[in-house]
């Protein structure tokens, strides 16, 4: 016959496969793989002597029709009623399906689309006004040529800036992005771009064709406006 001893170990999470415990399923195969019981069963953490966590929440669930508006009618009080929800537990589940219905409410982001020099020009003007120094930037774009993300790759002093590669394509590879552009300003307010400016944006685009992450332009940004390598054909 089997001990509670024994039948606590046979259900605790821990012993599941790995690539069934929902926080590592959640890293091997992503949040959507994971059910509603999976989800929340990570919320709360543990279950009780007789259940995981999951199965906790699949009783939960099965409650609330298994239909997460009706589950969302639940107070604090109602979920403790549920055994091995304590308040804090219950706190934890009221608060992220709180969020979930503001995450509805709220307009998605709206991406800066990319179409010209211009566009870049002025998707950076807010990180790169009035500095005093040199700074070198990335906008990342997605296969849309949204900016996905703006990233300093490197900040210099007031005569210059060092950009590494390595860093610069890192960022890229972190985000998955599609296409880079180059950014970076001179406070002197110089439009020329340097031999070593040349050089470098030469270098980072034969490194971008290789990786195929294409660097669609390099920008010498000014407070009052600037130089496109791909405009003017140096690219």
């Amino acid at each position: 016959m089997e001990s509670p001893e024994d039948r606590l170990d046979r259900i605790s999470i821990r012993n599941w496969a790995e690539e069934d415990r929902p926080r590592e399923k959640l890293l091997l195969k992503g949040k959507a793989a994971l059910s509603d019981a999976e989800l929340m069963g990570i919320l709360i953490g543990s279950g009780t002597r007789s259940m995981s966590a999951v199965d906790v929440c699949k009783l939960i669930l099965q409650k609330a029709g298994n239909n997460l508006n009706e589950l969302a009618r639940l107070s604090v009080k109602d979920l403790q009623k549920f055994k091995g929800i304590g308040e804090a537990k219950a706190i934890t589940i009221v608060a992220a399906l709180e969020l979930g219905r503001r995450r509805k409410e709220s307009d998605p982001v709206k991406r800066i689309k990319i179409t010209s020099s211009q566009d870049a020009y002025d998707a950076i003007k807010p990180e790169l006004w009035d500095k005093q120094q040199e700074e070198f930037w990335v906008l990342l774009l997605n296969r849309a040529n949204q900016v996905m993300h703006k990233a300093q790759a490197s900040l210099g002093g007031v005569s210059g800036t060092v950009a590494d590669p390595k860093i610069i394509f890192k960022l890229a590879l972190d985000h998955l992005a599609s296409a880079i552009i180059l950014i970076h300003n001179h406070p002197s307010g110089n439009l020329k771009p340097s031999e070593a400016d040349l050089r470098l944006t030469k270098k980072l685009k034969e490194a971008g064709s290789m990786l195929d992450i294409p660097v669609l332009d390099h920008l010498i940004f000014t407070d009052h406006s600037y130089y496109s390598f791909a405009d003017e054909g140096t690219l």
